[in-house]
């Protein structure tokens, strides 16, 4: 059956809110691009329906020149609809995460360098998988053959905007569904029209006649428990109006009301996720399994979550064979599903959450007991952390005790799960710690920086000598849990998170150490360099300066301005001293 698509793709206007700065002209042209501005923050938006003959079907893909293969569209089509075992009647919304098949899909891709650059590690775009928001909605209806009225309407993304699309798609899926296609055209024309989102800025996103204000995360926010206060104004955005709808945050879940049935546990899953371990949340429904692996994925702020994650998945997803064979050990993944079969399938996976129905009374609802793995065995198994692993950290008892007198005194939510937040962010603060210390003692010393040798290396990360320095310099600086913190390290040195982290402090002390040895550069006298070297060794620096600030413009290496402009001075001063033949070769007209 064709897919019917929506209208074709139109100019994008001017934006609303904050004008949109182009740094250069290509950014400049992209912003004139059909479906610049809405790419900015969706892939697409499709509908799912239910058709009696082919099950769940694709009905709509918005914007049409978005193209989807086939096997994302199927795969679009079963995760936009609760397993039947899960009986959602009326709305429920949930999130997953699909891998992409293939390259660019659309003349209008953002380029993802200029966000990624300034956004938390945890908060920049996917690059290789598709995150959906869902919307869906299942009531009687007599004038339907089944009985029921089914449909999704789902957000494709690319930004882990969690909380800022669940509030989109509870304003614009109620309206949709009483007016359908042209309510839809109405809505992406004016997500076309919103500022892209540029980490550090304040934002008016007016949609439907409301105006949702949000702030974007940037990579130099002060970590808190809590997401900074929201204000009408900022620096350079004195045009912003008051906004009646502000989202306090844009990625931040309920912590509280996700972990309310495994508080007991909190630590242990914490360090399941940081070491990387194969996870199965197995819930009740869609929105309990996608909010529960959202929430533990996030955990580990301000460390990026470096493995897979399935917020929502079902046996019909094209990768089930893979992430269930017997034949290889279970990937690093945290994976949410609703079917009992799965009890079944994944019994070989050393670590299984059973979730059973969420109770909506204010009372703590009763605590998932740890068990053994070997007992489970049933698809109709109970409610449990099924696993053998013992935690290397004893339970902050204390935490626990804050959050049930919370819950005795009618605390509220929000109040719960900044205390959450905030023993995990101290707890994940408390290990990486040490590992930062360390990592900042293989830099080179600055004195070792001259400016016509190549810079010198960073020290090789050696484990034992790590393992040693935790004695006067380790997490019981600042935190006040014992445990086996050496045998935790042990195991994280060997998890994809290590991994992640230290490719990315490397990256960052390699930029650093760039930046470092060009300022040396500028700071040199190079007509001093000059007098007794030869033409070819003189080519040569400018060959190679020029290099440098194409990499430092480029790679936006942590330079100052000033010695950018230094640098060029300097290119055009070694090639001022050049014969006119070796001048017209490095500066063709």
């Amino acid at each position: 059956m064709e897919v019917p698509v929506g209208p074709g793709p139109r100019q994008a206007g001017g934006g609303l809110g904050a004008t949109r700065s182009t740094s250069s002209g290509r950014a400049a042209r992209t912003a004139e691009m059909p479906w610049a501005r809405f790419s900015a923050w969706l892939e697409c938006v499709c509908v799912v329906t239910f058709d009696l003959e082919l099950g769940q079907a694709l009905e709509l893909v918005y914007p049409s020149d978005f193209r989807l293969t086939d096997k994302e569209k199927s795969s679009i089509c079963y995760l936009a609809f609760p397993d039947s075992h899960s009986g959602c009647l009326g709305d429920t919304q949930f999130s997953f995460r699909m891998r992409q098949c293939g390259g660019q899909r659309s003349l209008w891709q953002v380029d993802d360098r200029s966000y990624n650059n300034k956004a938390p590690l945890a908060l920049q775009r996917e690059p290789a998988h598709y995150l959906g928001y869902v919307y869906f909605r299942q009531v009687k209806d007599s004038s339907v053959k089944r009985g029921y009225f089914q449909k999704s309407l789902v957000l494709v993304s690319r930004l882990p905007f969690v909380r800022l699309f669940q509030s989109l798609l509870s304003l614009i899926a109620p309206e949709y569904f009483e007016k359908l296609a042209p309510c839809l055209e109405a809505v992406c024309n004016e997500i076309d029209q919103w500022p892209a989102p540029v980490p550090g800025q304040t934002l008016n996103l007016p949609i439907m006649g409301v105006v949702i204000q949000v702030r974007i995360p940037s990579r130099v926010d002060k970590l808190e428990s809590s997401p900074p206060k929201q204000c009408d104004q900022e620096v350079g955005n004195e045009n912003l109006l008051p906004a009646p709808v502000v989202l306090t945050s844009v990625h931040e879940l309920d912590l509280f009301r996700c972990f309310r049935p495994v508080l007991a546990h909190v630590q242990t899953l914490w360090e399941l996720v940081l070491l990387g371990e194969p996870l199965v949340v197995l819930a009740p429904s869609p929105d309990v399994s996608s909010e529960l692996v959202l929430a533990l994925t996030s955990c580990l702020q301000p460390l990026k979550f470096c493995c897979d994650f399935r917020p929502y998945f079902t046996i019909h997803d094209s990768e089930f064979k893979e992430l269930t064979t017997r034949t290889q050990a279970p990937p690093n993944v945290v994976l949410g599903v609703t079917n009992p079969f799965f009890i079944k399938t994944l019994q070989h996976w050393p670590h299984v959450l059973r979730i059973g129905e969420p109770k909506m009374s204010g009372d703590l609802p009763k605590q998932v007991k740890l068990k053994k793995p070997s007992r489970l065995k049933t698809l109709d198994t109970k409610p449990g952390l099924y696993t053998s692993y013992t935690a290397h950290l004893h339970r902050d008892k204390a935490l626990l005790k804050r959050l049930l007198k919370g819950v005795q005194k009618k605390r509220p939510w929000d109040v719960q799960s900044a205390l959450l937040r905030r023993h995990l962010l101290e707890l994940t603060q408390s290990f990486i710690i040490p590992l930062e210390h360390y990592m900042a003692s293989l830099m080179p010393l600055q004195k070792n920086i001259t400016p016509w040798k190549s810079p010198p290396q960073i020290c090789p990360f050696r484990q034992d000598d790590f393992l040693r320095s935790l004695e006067h310099a380790g997490p019981q600086l600042t935190c006040i849990l014992k445990g086996d913190w050496l045998g935790l390290y042990r195991r994280f040195f060997k998890s994809p998170h290590f991994d992640g982290w230290y490719r990315q402090r490397h990256k960052e002390m390699a930029q650093k150490l760039e930046a470092l040895h060009l300022e040396a550069i500028c700071e040199a006298n190079i007509e001093a360099w000059m007098k007794d070297k030869s033409e070819v060794e003189v080519v040569d620096l400018v060959l190679k300066l020029r290099e440098k600030l194409v990499r430092a413009q480029g790679h936006q290496l942590p330079v100052k301005e000033v010695t950018l402009q230094r640098a060029q001075l300097y290119i055009d001063t070694v090639i001022g001293s050049l014969p006119k033949d070796l001048q017209a070769v490095l500066c063709p007209p």
